[in-house]
């Protein structure tokens, strides 16, 4: 670990602290631990007396932070380099350098002093022009031609009076460009007024129709939702749309309103004076040519950043959502992957997740060989005593769901169930290096079926092998910063795994690898020595596997379980640097572990105070006694699965008005989409997900509910289904006049001059499509 600076460190401890809600005492011990290696899991679980008891939540957030104002500390050291080389680093300047906050305010300190390329100020005070422009802005009453006329100098490229004032000016607008204090200014009134106005690109309209809704759009920067910024940015992307940012909603009166800002600040007046006019108009040339393009290119920037953060975040918790899904748990599962053509995959997993058989039928369109399909599938389930039928949601899915229907009729006395699953990522695991090593001799389009079956079991121990932008469960995933989107991905599956646990006698080297501690080379070496050498008996084992010393099993092993080995604590998240503190509690019970794990009322007897010690306080003690009261307890529901409703297949099978059961696949910042087994994703809108007012819906959905919908409002042609969780809502009149679907989101989008586009009642549900029209046509 690198030297660091003290003081600045405990400045760092203390920004930290205050945005998270915490001590700076705690953010420093935090700090400290992250750069001695330690994973978040592990200082949030194990390190509770250290840092005086932070969650896992406000360790990533402190560890996000902590990267952040590295970073700046390291870029403002290399400014005050910089700046100092060039003899010109005053303590003043030094003061305001070592008080800057953010980055864009070092920036704006560093941009006079940033090396550049010869401009026209530059050259322009080359040519001894800068006592002209500063002459005229000293005293206006001097009238610029004439005052110019002593500056021209043909050997220096001042041909005439002309000249030298353009060269004055130019010296004057990056003056005034490179103002700090002016650009800083100028960013936090745009921050507030700014207008993003978006504008279709002439001869594009058809091209980029499924834009339409923001052709002639215009909304308060500050208050654009993240999902709809993203969008009008991809669409700039693909040159569809021009983006610009206005200075408020009169884009006219807001321009001038900036220059006279430029103009206040450098002290220029319009007092009838000789100068006073050619100053103003340098003051607008310097709004319009410097400051103007360079506060939109930073303020997108920032608004990017944020937005792409609230992707990312949401994106993060709905992956969490799915990988801590409700397990079905050690059965024997058919696996179904669906398809016509190319028929239907089946795989057979026994209860501990092992392959034990496979099948390709076809039952579809065109071979239609539906009896020969069951008795294929009949065969199966009795051979292996199968309990579950899991069925990918993809092509076909409805079809084979009712093929699986009429199996579990065929063998009642298996009293199997079926469940649709989402298939997002079998494909990619089926292709993935880890598919091949697992199943070398099988055939790529079986593994997705393994992946179906197993998903069903254990969603979370199945789909770390998948990587987690291929779940399916992230809004404009392909529209954020991707090496921020990986990170916090992975920090959200690895934050699962250790909530979980993992058993290290049967888990994959996929799930191992996501353990605290454990890189992917040592879980592979885990997978090989226990292949080698049987199962492990108990924790100490594991230092007898290559690479996993001391400091990693430290990080690890609370998190691994070890079920019926020698050592009964190794099943449970007691680590094993606290079963001193069990053999204490035993001493005073006079009992053995195994008799007194379970029993609620002789640990609930007990006060967490009596068994501390230097190391381990009250915190640690009372997670003990909880563990040992439930050892190795499961953080995830129940396993429950929804039923889609029998004859509703297709699009083309729903009503407005029927309600229907469906799970939620998706949660966005403006809803929830949910698969009701159409093959087409239905929306909940923010706005019906609840009779109270939702801020987040988040709040009261997320990815893999079961829940009841009503169908608001279906449109076959464009694949828009609107739902609401409002049961009683009145679904809209089936015919409806020509209208822009999109005038009643929040805040957007908007006509000409800004204004909304005029309707006739508008039906309540006409941002649900709008919404939905977005969100499915962008990502």
């Amino acid at each position: 670990m690198q030297d660091r600076n003290p003081k600045l460190d405990q400045h760092i401890a203390a920004t930290i602290a205050a945005e998270i809600g915490a001590q700076t005492a705690q953010a420093k011990a935090a700090i400290a631990l992250l750069d001695e290696g330690a994973t978040v899991p592990f200082i949030a679980r194990y390190r509770k007396e250290v840092t005086g008891g932070l969650d896992d939540t406000q360790l990533r957030n402190l560890e996000t932070r902590l990267t952040y104002l590295r970073e700046l500390e390291e870029r403002r050291a290399a400014v005050l380099a910089s700046i100092d080389e060039q003899g010109k680093l005053s303590d003043e300047l030094r003061a305001e350098i070592e008080a800057a906050d953010s980055k864009s305010r070092l920036e704006d300190l560093y941009l006079p002093y940033k090396p550049k390329r010869r401009t026209k100020a530059q050259i322009a005070r080359e040519a001894g022009l800068e006592p002209l422009a500063d002459g005229l802005l000293a005293d206006p009453t001097r009238v610029p031609e004439e005052f110019a006329a002593a500056f021209v100098d043909a050997e220096k490229g001042v041909a005439d009076a002309k000249a030298a004032l353009d060269g004055a000016r130019a010296i004057l607008m990056e003056r005034w460009g490179e103002d700090a204090a002016l650009v800083g200014e100028l960013r936090n009134w745009m921050n507030d007024v700014g207008v993003i106005r978006a504008r279709v690109a002439p001869g594009k309209e058809e091209a980029g129709a499924k834009y339409r809704d923001y052709f002639d759009h215009a909304e308060n920067l500050a208050k654009i939702p993240s999902h709809r910024l993203l969008a009008l940015f991809r669409a700039r992307r693909e040159e569809v749309l021009f983006l610009d940012l206005e200075p408020g909603s009169d884009a006219e009166a807001g321009h001038l309103q900036a220059e006279g800002r430029v103009a206040a600040h450098a002290g220029v007046k319009a007092q009838g004076r000789a100068a006073d006019k050619w100053l103003l108009d340098s003051c607008r040339l310097a709004w319009k040519a410097k400051l103007h393009l360079h506060l939109m290119l930073d303020l997108f920037a920032q608004a990017r950043e944020k937005a792409e953060a609230e992707a990312i975040a949401v994106f993060g918790d709905n992956l969490k959502d799915l990988l801590l899904a409700a397990p079905a748990g050690p059965k024997a599962v058919l696996g179904l992957d669906p398809g016509l053509r190319t028929g239907v995959k089946v795989a057979v997993v026994d209860a501990t997740g092992k392959l034990v058989d496979t099948a390709t039928i076809y039952p579809h369109e065109p071979k239609r060989q539906w009896d020969p399909s069951l008795h294929v599938l009949r065969a199966l389930c009795l051979k292996h005593q199968v309990q579950l039928v899991s069925i990918g949601n993809g092509t076909a899915s409805r079809e084979t769901d009712k093929l699986a229907g009429d199996l579990l009729k065929l063998v009642p006395e298996l009293k199997m169930q079926k469940i649709v699953v989402s298939e997002a990522g079998a494909s990619v695991y089926s292709a993935s290096e880890f598919a091949a090593k697992e199943f070398p001799g099988l055939d790529v389009s079986l593994r997705g079926a393994v992946s179906i079956a197993r998903r069903l079991q254990d969603p979370l121990a199945e789909l770390v092998k998948i990587e987690p932008k291929a779940i399916g469960v992230g809004q404009y995933q392909h529209d954020v910063d991707q090496y921020r989107l990986a990170k916090a991905l992975d920090a959200k599956v690895e934050d699962c795994v250790n909530a979980v646990g993992v058993y290290v006698n049967t888990a994959s080297a996929a799930l191992l690898s996501r353990v605290s501690g454990l890189s992917s080379a040592v879980a592979e070496n885990i997978v090989v020595h226990r292949d080698a050498n049987g199962p492990f008996k108990k924790r100490k084992d594991l230092l007898k596997v290559p690479r996993l010393g001391e400091k990693t099993f430290e990080q690890c092993a609370g998190f691994l379980r070890i079920a019926d080995g020698d050592e009964p604590l190794d099943a449970s998240s007691v680590h094993p640097e606290a079963y001193p503190v069990v053999e204490r509690i035993l001493a005073a019970g006079g009992r053995q572990v195994k008799q007194i794990i379970g029993d609620s009322a002789f640990l609930r007897s007990l006060k967490a105070e009596q068994f501390t010690d230097e190391k381990f306080g009250v915190p640690t003690v009372r997670d003990i006694l909880k563990e040992l009261e439930k050892p190795g307890r499961d953080p995830r529901p129940e396993f429950k699965a929804a039923k889609f409703a029998d004859g509703v297949e297709d699009i083309k099978d729903l009503h407005e008005g029927m309600i229907l059961e469906g799970v939620v696949s998706n949660v966005a910042a403006f809803g929830a989409f949910v698969d009701i087994g159409v093959h087409q994703d239905g929306l909940i809108h923010i706005s019906a997900l609840s009779d109270k007012f939702v801020k987040d819906p988040r709040e009261v959905v997320k990815a893999g509910d079961i829940v009841k919908v009503r169908v608001l409002e279906v449109d076959v042609a464009r694949k828009r289904i609107a739902l609401t969780r409002r049961l009683e809502d009145v679904p809209a009149p089936a015919k409806r006049e020509e209208r822009n679907d999109a005038s009643r989101d929040r805040g957007g989008p908007r006509g000409q001059g800004g204004k909304p586009f005029a309707q006739k009642q508008p039906p309540a549900n006409n941002a649900l499509a709008a919404a939905f029209a977005r969100a499915r046509s962008s990502d």
